[in-house]
C-alpha cells in the first residue's frame, strides 16, 4: 500500500522497475565510503534474494525515487524470525529535508505489521550522522564493534551496533 506524505512525496512499495534508481542511490552512498562496507551495488536478482519481499520501500517525489528503505533478515534461525537489519538510504540532494525520518516511521510501521519486534542497524560509526539518524529514530547504541570492518581502501572501521525494540509486537 502506497502512503502519501504530501502532494509532491509517496512512499510505496519496491518494485524491480525502480531498481536503476535504488542502485544509483546506493552507488552514492558505497562512493560517501562511511554508508556501507559493499563496495559494488548487486545486481537486482542478488538484491531481491537478500531482502524480506514485503519489506521493500521507496520514496517518490516528481515521479523519481529520492530514498529507499529495506528489511534483511538478521539470521536463518527460527528464534531470530522477528529480528531483521535495516538499510536506509536518501539521495544526498535529499538529505536533511526529513525525507529519511518519514520513511524510517513508515519501515517501522510496515515491520511490526510483519511481526518484526526487533530492528538492527550496524552503522559505520564514522558516520555521525546516520549514529545521530537512528538514534533520534528511537534505536538505541547496544555496543560498538572496534575495526571490525576493512574498506577496499584499507581502512578499518568500528561499526555502531544499534537496535530498536518494538512496543507492540514480541511483548
Amino acid at each position: 500500500m502506497a502512503t502519501a506524505v504530501n502532494d509532491m512525496i509517496k512512499i510505496v512499495p519496491m518494485r524491480q522497475a525502480h531498481y536503476p534508481w535504488v542502485s544509483d542511490i546506493y552507488q552514492k552512498g558505497i562512493d560517501s565510503k562511511i554508508a556501507t562496507f559493499t563496495n559494488a551495488v548487486p545486481d537486482y536478482k542478488t538484491f531481491d534474494l537478500t531482502h524480506i519481499k514485503d519489506a521493500r520501500w521507496v520514496v517518490m517525489m516528481d515521479n523519481e525515487v529520492i530514498g529507499w528503505a529495506t528489511l534483511s533478515p538478521a539470521s536463518s534461525r527460527h528464534i531470530y524470525r522477528g529480528v531483521a537489519e535495516v538499510s536506509i538510504y536518501i539521495h544526498p540532494d535529499h538529505q536533511n529535508e526529513g525525507v529519511g525520518k518519514l520513511l524510517m516511521r513508515h519501515l517501522i510501521s510496515e515491520s511490526e505489521k510483519l511481526g518484526i519486534w526487533t530492528l538492527v542497524a550496524g552503522v559505520i560509526s564514522k558516520n555521525i550522522k546516520s549514529v545521530k539518524f537512528h538514534l533520534d529514530c528511537g534505536f538505541r547504541i547496544v555496543g560498538i564493534r572496534e575495526r571490525i570492518g576493512q574498506m577496499d581502501t584499507g581502512e578499518w572501521m568500528d561499526v555502531t551496533w544499534m537496535e530498536k525494540r518494538s512496543l507492540t509486537v514480541g511483548i
